[in-house]
């Protein structure tokens, strides 16, 4: 029995960019430092960037012509990974906790609940505060709102409230945010 190779998948060219002979358009718009801008012959903008010995990079293809630049590749793609990872850092990542209540809480359970919440506010995380309603305790609605109210009221100094308490389903949530320390 004889095996039929698989097709390889294609790989993805390496570089984002066209760089020196790649270029296959007649001619480009050069743009860089320490050159005369403007519309060139390939051959010629080539020629330009061996004499600088750097590469001449298509910075945008979609235009007519062609913008290049001549420059130094690996340069270019070193910081250019380095401002992706510089704006990647500064990304905020948004981190959801939840905190899940009966209709009937007792006092002592709400109030462990309540310094769960506090502290996850302080450390910035938004707040997704739930009542659960099982079986018939769907009745008691009121009460559950009444909880996610007071919950609400006491946490105001450290988080305001995003979403007020709604019904969805058997449960009844209300999203609060942490409030921001301007300095």
């Amino acid at each position: 029995m004889r095996r039929r190779s698989r097709p390889q998948p294609r790989r993805e060219n390496k570089n984002p960019h066209k760089i020196n002979e790649k270029i296959t358009v007649p001619e480009v718009r050069l743009v860089g430092d320490n050159i005369e801008m403007g519309v060139y012959p390939v051959r010629k903008a080539l020629a330009i960037a061996k004499e600088q010995e750097l590469d001449l990079v298509e910075i945008s293809p979609n235009a007519k012509p062609p913008v290049c630049k001549i420059i130094d590749y690996k340069k270019f793609l070193y910081e250019q990974k380095k401002r992706e990872k510089a704006l990647k850092a500064k990304a905020t990542k948004v981190v959801v906790k939840e905190i899940r209540f009966g209709p009937q809480t007792d006092d002592h359970d709400y109030e462990f609940k309540k310094r769960h919440a506090e502290k996850f506010l302080k450390d910035g995380a938004k707040l997704k505060a739930y009542v659960f309603f099982k079986g018939r305790s769907i009745v008691y609605k009121d009460q559950g709102e009444i909880l996610l109210l007071r919950l609400a009221q006491e946490l105001e100094d450290l988080g305001k409230v995003e979403q007020m308490p709604k019904l969805e389903g058997k449960r009844m949530t209300m999203m609060i945010a942490p409030k921001t320390n301007k300095k």
